[in-house]
């Protein structure tokens, strides 16, 4: 008969779990210090490059960054958190004391599994609430060469648009509809593939079907001069959500705010197999935390003295790494189109929990 009892012994599964979840969280804490701070050492020095950025601008920066640099690290801390508890418990005999006891390697491990979908719940939520809002002032901010950008209201930044035959580049991009404003815009006007004309416009703003240009500075290439102008309508029929749905970017949106951006892409026709897929992925990914007890398992069995924990725990390390190079395989797959947004998502997620009870088993 088939025992479901997963938590036989409520004080062992507390004790299994606070040695995962707190080594676990030290190691995230480390690993996020340590590459914080090579990643703020080669960016201080563009930071401070510009007149009027100072030691406040470092910290902003540390304050967009560091939640993006947790956010990376959270399923590679809980891996090598789950070896290091697998490995103490092998060598201290903890584990073969509990299967004396009559525990099963599933009733050792799930504890560490119910921890670790608590925790992938966190980690979706800060995802949602710290790391989009972070990921998007943060690219603004570095598509701007670190000077000041407006406060934070659905920002885009160096956004792409094809209008006829010119081309549109839009530095910063804000609001929504007919609140759209552009700073910094840079209109190529061309005749088949010869520039004749381009525009640089300090601002700009939709009007009666069109874009109104304000502080305008035009390079006629026919002329050989350059034309400076109050302002300049132009763009005729360029709708406002072409700068809006041109850059959607998965990591700078939550959910919601994605979703719906989909279904304005698929209404104006645009293809959402990159948008899809990063959907797909913010419910997928904080998920693989459930999968790295499960892979590191194979650390705690086998006995100790028979001097293959180490070689044990090093498998167990390959499978984890091994899920994290597939899943980003699957889902640059799926960015352009070649795998299904939901297969590219999902795929590696349940190839690896059938791999990992597979090995168990």
């Amino acid at each position: 008969m088939i025992n479901l009892n997963f938590f036989p012994s409520w004080r062992l599964a507390r004790y299994t779990v606070w040695l995962y979840v707190s080594r676990s969280l030290a190691v995230l804490l480390s690993l996020s210090l340590v590459l914080m701070m090579l990643n703020l050492l080669s960016e201080s020095g563009k930071i401070l490059a510009v007149q009027g950025n100072g030691e406040a601008e470092l910290w902003r920066y540390v304050g967009y960054r560091f939640p993006q640099l947790i956010s990376f690290a959270f399923p590679f801390s809980f891996l090598l958190g789950a070896l290091i508890t697998f490995t103490t418990l092998n060598q201290n005999s903890e584990v073969v004391a509990m299967k004396a006891a009559g525990l099963s390697a599933h009733q050792l491990l799930a504890p560490l599994m119910a921890a670790s979908l608590v925790l992938a719940g966190l980690s979706f939520a800060f995802n949602e609430l710290v790391v989009v809002k972070g990921t998007r002032q943060l690219s603004a901010w570095d598509d701007n060469s670190y000077r000041p950008v407006p406060p934070d209201s659905g920002i885009l930044s160096n956004v792409w648009v094809v209008a006829g035959d010119d081309l549109v580049q839009a530095r910063i991009v804000t609001g929504r509809g007919t609140g759209v404003r552009i700073q910094g815009l840079r209109l190529f006007e061309r005749d088949d593939i010869t520039i004749t004309r381009i525009i640089d416009a300090r601002t700009a703003r939709p009007v009666d079907g069109a874009w109104l240009l304000e502080g305008v500075s035009i390079y006629d290439a026919t002329m050989g001069a350059v034309l400076k102008r109050d302002s300049l309508k132009a763009l005729q029929g360029v709708e406002p959500q072409r700068f809006t749905l041109a850059k959607v970017d998965p990591d700078a949106q939550n959910f919601v705010t994605l979703s719906r951006n989909i279904g304005e892409m698929e209404r104006a026709g645009v293809t959402t197999a990159t948008a899809e897929t990063g959907l797909w992925h913010k419910l997928s990914q904080p998920l693989s935390t459930l999968l790295m007890p499960l892979l590191a398992a194979m650390a705690a069995f086998g006995l100790a003295r028979s001097g293959k924990v180490l070689l044990r725990a090093a498998i167990g390390m390959a499978m984890g790494f091994a899920y994290f190079v597939v899943d980003n395989f699957a889902v640059a797959l799926g960015n352009i189109g070649a795998y299904p947004p939901l297969v590219a998502a999902w795929a590696p997620f349940l190839l690896f929990l059938l791999i990992g009870e597979t090995v168990l088993i």
